[in-house]
């Protein structure tokens, strides 16, 4: 028998084994943060088109000044990122989303208060790809696509806790103090990942070189270039992205929606959407786990089951929304949501297999630049105009039709990829 390992071996075992679920942990909840920053004002429309009289275009423009914002700016941010430090860039992001989400709920007229929302869009427009490329630098290969889609399932629990807890506050304090806790939210955690997640600790663990900016990539391609090579991964980005469109319609007008369809006041409209949109949140993670155990030793099944996913969104949500207000109609939309977002831990796991280590997080900046350009901008902000021209209701039941375009992308992505094999450590 052998002699059993000294003590102290263990506890820095053990330790090696927690970090990266604390690093998970943290990353995650600031993604919360992130999120219901950016939704609280979905839960509160309705308060604020009666206060300032505003329209629905105007009411789709808060939310689509933050996606355009982060769109704009996730690449070269998430750039910026790869090459000074990642761990310094994520804290200085949260501390702008949240003190432009205090700087929201001081605003006095719609301008101001625009203007505040897109420096939550500045903010917020690289943590999404920074935070991801921190968290799967610390785990192994063979999780990508679960940790993506859990990862990414941050955005939309977020977005259902900022709905369900601004409407809750706002029917007891008011709008403004309902954005201000979540102002709050974010400064308590940008704290906490500053004490507990460090640099040196950070290299310790990583799995992959991934936090050795200098390294040269090794295929001779310029960094630009490696972000849209091979041409599949430019399908990967564009029919995740535009499959997000539905996701974005449904995380800011799905309260309206059954505030204006169901008669329900503010704060029951914004509860019952939130269990609604929750299911895309655990959508998310059972998508990317069930993609994980598919495209084990078949990779190409990771485009097969982002297929699956935006026609399951398509069919659900189609004939949802076409059906009367009722029980049978919020079965079907609480169903086609668990798939609206399902495409991003698939498309994650995509991006990180066919892009070199290096640019990683700039990669999944690109794809951040997807959701948001194709997806996240014109979802919330296409529905308001088409709301205001032919009520939302028909407009809600025009948006699933946008799954079409994404399942297109993605099938020629599956053609063109031929084989696909997991990059090695």
């Amino acid at each position: 028998m052998g002699e059993p390992a000294p003590v102290g071996a263990l506890t820095a075992a053990g330790r090696r084994q927690v970090f990266p679920w604390l690093v998970l942990a943290l990353s995650f909840a600031l993604l919360l943060s992130d999120f219901m920053c950016r939704q609280v004002l979905a839960a509160v429309f309705p308060l604020l088109k009666v206060e300032w009289t505003l329209t629905d275009t105007q009411l789709g423009a808060l939310a689509s000044v933050v996606a355009l914002t982060v769109g704009v700016l996730t690449v070269p941010l998430s750039i910026l990122a790869d090459r000074y430090g990642r761990r310094l860039a994520i804290l200085g992001m949260a501390l702008v989303w949240s003190l432009a989400t205090l700087a929201s709920a001081v605003a006095a007229n719609y301008g101001q208060l625009l203007v505040a929302r897109l420096f939550i869009g500045a903010g917020e427009a690289a943590y999404g790809s920074v935070g991801l490329a921190v968290v799967l630098s610390v785990f192994p290969a063979h999780r990508r696509a679960a940790l993506s889609g859990a990862f990414s399932a941050g955005g939309t629990f977020g977005s259902v806790l900022g709905v369900a807890l601004g409407g809750a506050l706002a029917v007891q304090f008011g709008w403004r103090w309902s954005v201000a806790a979540m102002a709050a939210v974010g400064l308590v955690l940008a704290a906490l990942y500053r004490q507990l997640i460090t640099e040196a600790k950070l290299a310790e663990h990583a799995q992959d070189g991934y936090l050795d900016n200098a390294a040269p990539i090794r295929t001779g391609r310029s960094r630009l270039t490696s972000l849209l090579f091979p041409p599949s991964v430019l399908c990967a980005y564009l029919g995740a992205g535009v499959q997000l469109f539905v996701a974005g319609a449904l995380l800011t007008w799905l309260p309206s929606y059954l505030h204006r369809a169901y008669g329900l006041p503010t704060g029951e409209a914004a509860g019952l959407a939130s269990l609604l949109l929750l299911g895309m949140g655990v959508g998310m993670i059972g998508c990317g786990l069930l993609t994980d155990r598919l495209a084990r030793g078949a990779p190409v099944r990771i485009w097969t089951t982002a297929m699956g996913y935006a026609a399951a969104s398509l069919l659900l949500l189609g004939v949802g929304f076409a059906l009367p207000p009722g029980t049978a109609q919020l079965t079907l939309i609480g169903a086609g949501a668990f798939f609206a977002a399902g495409t991003t831990g698939p498309a994650g796991a995509l991006v990180t297999d066919l892009t070199p280590v290096q640019v990683r997080a700039s990669a999944l900046g690109v794809l951040a630049l997807a959701y948001n350009l194709l997806g996240l901008t014109p979802g919330p902000l296409v529905i308001g105009m088409l709301a205001d021209r032919l009520g939302l209701t028909t407009a809600m039941r025009l948006a699933p039709a946008v799954s079409l375009a994404a399942f297109a992308l993605l099938a020629v992505g599956r053609a063109r990829a031929g084989r696909i094999g997991r990059t090695s450590s």
